[in-house]
């Protein structure tokens, strides 16, 4: 995956912990929070599991979801998860290509929404 900013979403599991954040690099900062070497909140908390990300065009337009995001409500922020990533997958594997599973997955999460901003997953076309 290229240098490209994203919103994403990191979970202890599906009833647990919530970390948003906002990065340049999903692979290398995604990498820094299941290594422990970010100190702080997630390390704390045992967050490490990518169930959701966004990618953005310019950073500024990720730094403001990730604004908007943090003031949601709790179970808005599970709707988001649940609407793009049902089994709460840790979509780790996806982004570093590993063994990618967007084929299973319905069109909009794959990004074929018409959009610019690619979802849950699925790298921008």
């Amino acid at each position: 995956m290229e240098r490209t900013p994203c919103v994403y979403m990191l979970a202890s599991g599906r009833n647990g912990t919530l970390y948003i954040g906002v990065t340049s690099d999903l692979v290398r900062r995604i990498w820094e929070h299941r290594e422990h070497l970010v100190p702080g909140f997630t390390a704390k908390y045992g967050v490490a599991r990518l169930v959701w990300y966004e990618q953005h065009d310019a950073m500024d337009e990720a730094i403001a979801r990730e604004k908007r995001l943090k003031k949601w409500r709790r179970a808005w922020k599970l709707e988001l998860i649940d609407g793009f990533n049902p089994s709460w997958r840790d979509l780790w594997h996806d982004v570093i290509g590993e063994h990618p599973k967007a084929t299973s997955m319905d069109s909009r999460v794959r990004g074929n929404d018409g959009s610019r901003v690619a979802t849950a997953g699925a790298p921008s076309a």
